[in-house]
Formats: C-alpha cells, sequence, structure tokens
C-alpha cells in the first residue's frame, strides 16, 4: 500500500485539485477514454467516501455499548443484533455520532488546523499506552501469547480452504490502509498543494504502515487464548480485552480515548468526502449540482457536507431492519476506494506511462513495477473484499458487497452515457490537463 501511494503521490503532485481521485483517473487514462473513467472513478469514490462516515459512527457507537458488556449490565431482550431495541439504540448512537463529526465540519476553517493536530494527539496517545501501558497490564493478568502462536498459530473459523483462510486475513489489515488519497481532496485548500498535499498521502500510508505493523504484532501477543476470545460478547471486544488486561475501570479510560479518536477520524472523512463530492458538483455530474457545488462566504462547501450528512444518516437507517443489510452496504465502502487505487495504477502503466512529468514525486525508474505492483496487490485486496468471508455461502453469509459495487458501476455507466460531453470533462480540459502537467516539468 505505501507503493499505491507513492503511485497516487506522483499524480497528486502533478494534478493538485480538489476531487482529486476521479482526475487522476480520467487524466490516467489519457484523453481517449478520459470521460469514461472520470465517471466510474467518481462513482466508486463518492459510494466508498460517504459510506465510509456512516461505517466510523457504527464502529464508535460499538465502544460505548461494550462498556454494557464490561460491566454486566442488563438489556432489554439482550445484546444481540436480532434484538430489534438492542439495534434502535446502537442506531441512535450512531447518529449522534454523525451529528457530532458533521458539527465541527461546519466550524469557520481557521480551526481546522487546531482539530487536526488534537485528532494526531488522541491517536498517538492511543498508540503509546496501547505498546506501552497495555503490555504490563497483560503482564500482570492474564499473561502474554507465545511466539509460536503469534508467528506460526492459524485458526479457521471461516471454512475457507487453509490458503484462502489465510488470505482473508487482509481483509482487516488492508482495511487501515485506505484512505490516504484524503489530503489530495483538500489541496484546493492546501498552499504549496503540490508537495503538501503528495506528501500527505506518502507519508499518512507509512506512518500507518509501520505504527499498525507494530500494534498488530502487540496485539497478538497481548491477546488472550482463542477460548477467552470467542466467549467475548461484546460489540467491540477490545473493550472486554481492556478490562481484562487493565481492568473495568482503566477500560473506561481506552474506550473514551478511543471514540474521542474515532469522532476526529470520522471528522476528517467529512472533511475529505465533502471536498470530493462538492468536486463532482462542481462539475455538473450530481442531482443538484448547482446547489452542491456553491460554496459559503469563507470558500468552505457546506453545502456538500450537508450532502454527506442526509446520505450517512439515511444509510445508518438501515440498521433498524436489518443489521445485516447495513453490514453489507458498509463492507461495500472499500471496494470502490481499492478499485480505484489499482485501476489509476494500471492506467497509468498502459495509457500513460510517461507523463506527469511537473510532479515533484517522480518515481523514475522505479515508475512502471511500481504501477505493476500496485495493480496487482490492489487486486488481491479487491478480491478478498467482494470474497464470502464464510463457507459454505449461503443467503444469510453471502458478501453483497459485489453485488452492490456492480450496480454502483452500472449507474457511472448511464450517467456516462447520458450526459453530454460539454457538460463535464470536455476532451479539450483532459488535453489542456494532461498538457500543463507534462510542460511544467519541462520548463
Amino acid at each position: 500500500m505505501i507503493i499505491t501511494a507513492a503511485v497516487l503521490a506522483e499524480i497528486c503532485s502533478a494534478l493538485p485539485v480538489s476531487g482529486s481521485i476521479y482526475i487522476w483517473a480520467a487524466e490516467s487514462a489519457g484523453p481517449k477514454y478520459a470521460r469514461f473513467f472520470g465517471f466510474l472513478v467518481a462513482w466508486w469514490s463518492c459510494t466508498a467516501w460517504m459510506t465510509f462516515t456512516a461505517s466510523n459512527c457504527q464502529t464508535t457507537a460499538n465502544y460505548i455499548v461494550s462498556q454494557l458488556a464490561v460491566w454486566e449490565i442488563e438489556f432489554p431482550g439482550g445484546i444481540d443484533n436480532n434484538n430489534i431495541q438492542w439495534r434502535a439504540f446502537i442506531w441512535a448512537l450512531s447518529e449522534l455520532m454523525l451529528v457530532l463529526s458533521v458539527a465541527i465540519n461546519y466550524l469557520p476553517p481557521k480551526f481546522y488546523s487546531g482539530i487536526f493536530k488534537f485528532a494526531i494527539a488522541l491517536i498517538m496517545l492511543d498508540f503509546f499506552l496501547c505498546v506501552i501501558w497495555l503490555p504490563i497490564g497483560v503482564s500482570k493478568t492474564y499473561g502474554f501469547r507465545s511466539a509460536s502462536d503469534v508467528f506460526t498459530m492459524t485458526y479457521n473459523g471461516t471454512g475457507a480452504l487453509a490458503g484462502w483462510n489465510w488470505i482473508l486475513s487482509y481483509l482487516f489489515t488492508a482495511g487501515t490502509l485506505t484512505g490516504f488519497d484524503a489530503s489530495g481532496h483538500i489541496a484546493e485548500e492546501t498552499k504549496n498543494a503540490s508537495v503538501i498535499a503528495a506528501k500527505g498521502i506518502l507519508s499518512s500510508a507509512i506512518a500507518t504502515g509501520v505504527l499498525g505493523f507494530i500494534t498488530t504484532i502487540l496485539f497478538l501477543f497481548c491477546t488472550p487464548d482463542l477460548d477467552t476470545v470467542f466467549s467475548l460478547n461484546a460489540p467491540q471486544p477490545f473493550v472486554q480485552i481492556y478490562a481484562l488486561a487493565l481492568g473495568k475501570k482503566a477500560s473506561i479510560f481506552m474506550t473514551t480515548l478511543a471514540v474521542l479518536g474515532l469522532i476526529m477520524n470520522t471528522t476528517v472523512a467529512v472533511v475529505a468526502s465533502s471536498r470530493l463530492v462538492f468536486a463532482v458538483a462542481r462539475d455538473g455530474v450530481l442531482p443538484l449540482s448547482g446547489w452542491i457545488g456553491k460554496v459559503d462566504s469563507q470558500g468552505q462547501p457546506r453545502n456538500a457536507v450537508t450532502v454527506i450528512f442526509i446520505f450517512a444518516a439515511v444509510l445508518l437507517c438501515t440498521i433498524l431492519p436489518s443489521q445485516v443489510a447495513f453490514t453489507s452496504l458498509v463492507s461495500a465502502g472499500g471496494v470502490p476506494t481499492i478499485a480505484a487505487y489499482g485501476l489509476i495504477a494500471l492506467l497509468r502503466l498502459i495509457m500513460t506511462p510517461d507523463h506527469f512529468q511537473s510532479s515533484h514525486f517522480r518515481l523514475g525508474k522505479y515508475a512502471k513495477p511500481f504501477y505493476v505492483c500496485a495493480a496487482a496487490f490492489n487486486a488481491l485486496i479487491f478480491v478478498v473484499d467482494i470474497s464470502p468471508f464464510y463457507f459454505p455461502v449461503t443467503s444469510e453469509t453471502f458478501n453483497f458487497a459485489v453485488v452492490i459495487f456492480v450496480a454502483i458501476s452500472i449507474f457511472a455507466f448511464l450517467s456516462w452515457y447520458f450526459t453530454p460531453e460539454h457538460k463535464w470533462l470536455r476532451n479539450d480540459q483532459v488535453l489542456k490537463a494532461l498538457s500543463r502537467a507534462d510542460e511544467e516539468g519541462e520548463n
């Protein structure tokens, strides 16, 4: 994924514009196919970012309600997704988390820098407590797993063949390494964007990869035995692991820290997704584009933020009739993003390998190997994301992510087919941007 980030940073530096990822796809395809791939990735990215906002709110709610399991507090009908009262409780908390994150986005932009710094401080505090305090707690309670368990033990809870069962472990680890294109979406609001926005893409992927690897290995050592893990009944079992290792009161502190970090995470996601939706609307693709594509007196796309809020709030309502329906919707959120990453790398390899010479992050002799690597790896992750997670496959275990992804792609095709060229991504605009990106590198 760091290689993927390098590929995106290269093109971001040459084309630092809001809603950048679909512009990158369009320009990577070259003039002839630019509009088609631009439409395709625009639909993919908008869907991915807006569903991520909703799913992040439910993740935050899961941390909060897991304290009920820690303190053994009874809930009417039980802590069970089959309980409509429980799903309604999760839904209400999720909507509240969404309101908090969106409200922060309505603040004047002068506060954004402080908010982002606060978010980073929270996340780093959480990280250091996990790598220092958690191991100390584990050593004094249930003890560490052995190195043999951590590095050689496997468990097949999916029913898949052993090899594919192992590959499915990429589902969550790769899921954390997406979204690093966010800094490109706010490029038009970034000073020296051709350097800073591209650097943000690369540095965020490196930071997440390095720190995420350390955290993953540490958590494997600190996880209780499997019998204990499978006995945990909280929506977010790690809250109960905190309680086992550190004590019930300490788990409240760690849960609070995680909740605040997730609220900040969702806030940043709304910032990125609103800029993406704004850019697509500004170009005239979405319904109500004239209203969505407007900015306020401070240059902020407030209407796009409102659209994100409405979409995420409606999506969260699918929790009420069926947890499975909501899970299917949000699981599809990562699929379009991964598809877009891989597609851009493939287009750079096949269609425009020698363009974007103005980039400050040119890959040079490593370009084509990086394009191949990024395209292949993201193809693997895409297959994992759309794969069934339990075998044999039934109507209850079927992964509807592939159905949703195909539906989104069909909508993108229809939009491309019925939208006149003069309304979005005219051929002369593509040629002009491509030429400028190359000429600046020659001057």
